[in-house]
């Protein structure tokens, strides 16, 4: 806050001790020693427009003797002529706050700025810090500073760190949240969790708790040490030979890889079951969703007009944009569209993305990719649009480009990296990611696919591969039954105790139901997990707010952040796909779970300008379902929100979602279209479109798709027989050969 001090030439700033400090600036005193009382500051030498220029010292008051700095008020300096007023409120002595650079005498770092209370200080001298003295000073004690905070907050269970050795708290002792769980979470649960606590130690004992974190992470920090003592130790021709060694086994993995495919078993297609593209018989709906096509029409042309063949359309700019996620694999928009193309009877454009592919799609590039976006988008696209249409090509370049991935799965765990060079093979993790951690959302989003390459390739490999991240999985401790977002590849355990169902997290539970419904409910171990993590998520992170508005807060070593990403939405329409294989007394609960989850959603876009909701909304600090921080407030075409209208109007046939749907629709034309197609927006509160200048290939596939749908009947890709992967593409269940040959007769 700034403090006025009326005087006889008006009203005059406070001086900031900050600034005071930065200057060096210290009291003047006569001849003899006396300070200076009142008048003008002594003035400083400063060279011009440095500090060093010509300038009047700032004076301290003077009360019986004392110096007193002003914390508020006006100060004696350049800024005022005005005499010292005889009251000091709100002042208070440097020594006070600055103990660390200051001593008794007013000396050190201090002793510039005033000696507190005592009146006797060393004056400006030889023994006196320089001002770079100071400054350097500081820096050092700053970084110390953020050094420290950095380890406590950000490093691997710090969390437990600080709340179990700083504040000596004790998880089984700490109140419950506000949220009742609900049906879903059971008492006996909560009751297993307290006598777990109880088994650690003395029952109560908030002291046994801390000895057990204060071990768990000295023997973490002693086994870090060795490696690190073991490697050093190591003559670095040691280590050169061991690196070659690495790379040899990388390239033989790689053969191996290679040779188990000589080619593809001949497969019998058997025609798809509902993807008739029949009219809806309302004229209102009927037109609704005619628009929506022409909407994909708009952003298909102008991709082909200014960016065909590169991954993305810039369509302020009217260029191709490639993101450095595929590296130099081009094609994403035509991959990534295909299925949405057929569904829609787009069959000139599907085509013509067909003799692209055939001509253009190719793998063999020394570049990094994402493991997880490559295999949503290309592998997700090429299975989809094989099971539409049949076309061989699709299969063959579908398990090509799976084949080039399983290198990333060569680690010490077969937790796979999250980078990938596809022609050496080496893979590498995300250097921001948790001490070189895979992140669920990515290795936990593989398993849809890499089940219908086994399918379509006849060789079990890509399955046995998914198969084995459950294995570990399995073998962990979930810290309250949750699944942390960081998992190590070397080691096998978890990073940092982060949970999230939005970013970092999300698709992973996505997967957990749909591969129990792909494998046509079979698949039980994935149906257990995915409800026992559900249940987990239930009773610690879902909450809801003053205004009665349920949402999923992120979980930080038993520390909730009440946020909720744009990619949470998504799991309202997951809540109610998986409600119909819930016990029977909380499938209905589970659906109004989901309901609710909407509801939520549709509000963040509801309250802002655009009617287009932010990356992130908050429910903290008097504000809920709203972005209070600039770089939350951003749509980039985003599905999630639409996605979970789709579900929540198949599985319920309210007509509101279809309204909720149309108000979406109405916003992108207002404000994401471009005569260069769609773009997103940089703030959705703001009043006026600020363009990000990006046409995301997702809008194509998922945003515009699960809008058709909406406003299409039930029998076009019904959820009895297709699964859509996390990027839309419509995978078929599973079935045994003479199953499904009796399925298709129906």
């Amino acid at each position: 806050m700034e403090n006025l001090t009326n005087c006889d030439e008006g009203l005059q700033p406070a001086v900031c001790l900050a600034c005071l400090f930065a200057k060096g600036a210290a009291p003047a005193r006569r001849a003899g020693g006396e300070p200076l009382s009142t008048g003008r500051p002594a003035a400083q030498t400063r060279a011009l427009g440095g500090l060093d220029a010509q300038e009047p010292a700032p004076q301290p008051l003077t009360a019986g003797g004392s110096e007193v700095w002003l914390l508020s008020g006006s100060a004696p300096g350049p800024w005022t002529d005005c005499q010292p007023a005889a009251a000091t409120t709100g002042a208070m002595p440097v020594g006070g706050l600055l103990p660390l650079f200051s001593s008794p005498g007013g000396g050190g770092l201090g002793g510039g700025l005033g000696g507190g209370l005592s009146g006797s200080r060393k004056g400006s001298g030889p023994a006196a810090f320089r001002l770079t003295e100071k400054f350097v000073l500081l820096l050092v004690f700053s970084a110390f500073i953020t050094l420290c905070f950095g380890a406590i907050f950000f490093l691997p269970d710090s969390s437990k760190l600080l709340s179990g050795v700083l504040f000596h708290s004790n998880p089984a002792l700490q109140p419950a949240a506000e949220h009742k769980p609900g049906p879903g979470a059971r008492a006996e649960d909560a009751a297993e969790g307290r006598v777990r606590h109880r088994e650690e130690g003395v029952p109560g004992d908030p002291g046994a708790v801390v000895e057990d974190n204060l071990a768990r992470i000295r023997e973490n920090h002693e086994r870090a040490l060795r490696e690190a003592k073991e490697t050093l130790q190591k003559l670095p021709e040691e280590i050169q030979r061991d690196i070659l060694l690495e790379k040899e086994k990388v390239a033989q993995d790689h053969m191996r890889d290679k040779e188990l495919f000589g080619g593809l078993p001949k497969v019998d297609f058997l025609p798809p079951i509902g993807v008739e593209n029949r009219e809806p018989a309302d004229a209102t709906i009927r037109e609704k969703r005619a628009k929506i096509k022409e909407m994909m029409n708009h952003a298909w042309n102008n991709y082909k007009r200014y960016a065909w063949g590169l991954n993305e359309l810039k369509p302020i700019s009217k260029e191709g944009h490639s993101s450095s996620l595929f590296g130099n694999i081009k094609g994403a928009t035509i991959v990534d569209a295909l299925d949405t193309l057929f569904i829609m009877g787009m069959k000139t454009e599907f085509q013509e993305a067909k003799s692209w592919i055939k001509k253009y799609l190719d793998f063999n590039v020394n570049a990094e990719v994402s493991v997880f976006e490559v295999n949503i988008r290309f592998v997700g696209g090429l299975l989809s649009a094989y099971y539409l249409s049949g076309e061989e090509i699709f299969r063959k370049k579908a398990v090509e480009l799976g084949v080039k991935l399983l290198p990333a799965f060569h680690t010490p765990s077969g937790i796979p990296w999250a980078l990938l060079n596809m022609k050496s093979g080496i893979g590498r993790n995300w250097p921001w990611a948790s001490g070189g951690s895979s992140i669920l959302a990515e290795f936990g989003t593989l398993h849809l696919e890499f089940m219908h390459l086994s399918h379509l390739s006849g060789n079990p490999i890509f399955a046995e591969k998914v198969m084995n991240i459950r294995t570990v999985l399995n073998k962990l401790e979930k810290p309250e039954g949750l699944y942390p977002n960081y998992l190590n590849p070397s080691s096998g355990q978890w990073g940092q105790h982060h949970v999230s169902v939005g970013g970092l997290g999300d698709s992973f539970y996505e997967y957990l139901l749909k591969a129990w419904l792909m494998s046509d409910k079979t698949d039980v171990e994935a149906k257990k997990m995915y409800f026992d993590a559900v249940q987990a998520i239930e009773t610690h992170l879902i909450r809801k707010s003053s205004g009665g508005l349920t949402y999923i807060a992120e979980w930080k070593g038993g520390l909730l952040e009440h946020k909720m990403g744009h990619l949470t939405c998504f799991a309202g329409g997951m809540f109610a796909l998986g409600a119909d294989g819930a016990p029977e007394a909380l499938a209905q609960h589970y659906l109004e779970l989901g309901a609710e989850i909407a509801r939520t959603c549709h509000e963040s876009y509801n309250r802002t300008f655009m009617k287009l909701g932010p990356e992130a909304f908050r429910f903290d600090g008097g504000v809920e379902a709203i972005a209070t921080r600039q770089n939350e407030k951003y749509y980039i075409l985003r599905p999630e929100v639409i996605e979970t209208y789709m579900y929540m109007w198949r599985l319920t046939h309210d007509p509101k979602y279809r309204t909720w749907a149309w108000e979406a629709v109405e916003a992108l034309e207002n404000h994401c279209r471009v005569n260069g197609g769609y773009s997103g927006l940089r703030d959705v509160y703001f009043a006026s479109e600020s363009y990000d200048d990006v046409q995301q290939s997702f809008f194509l596939a998922e945003t515009l798709k699960y809008l058709y749908l909406i406003f299409s009947d039930d029998d076009l890709l019904p959820l009895e027989h297709w699964v859509f992967n996390t990027e839309a593409h419509p995978f078929p269940i599973l079935r045994d050969e003479k199953k499904e040959i009796e399925v298709k007769e129906k």
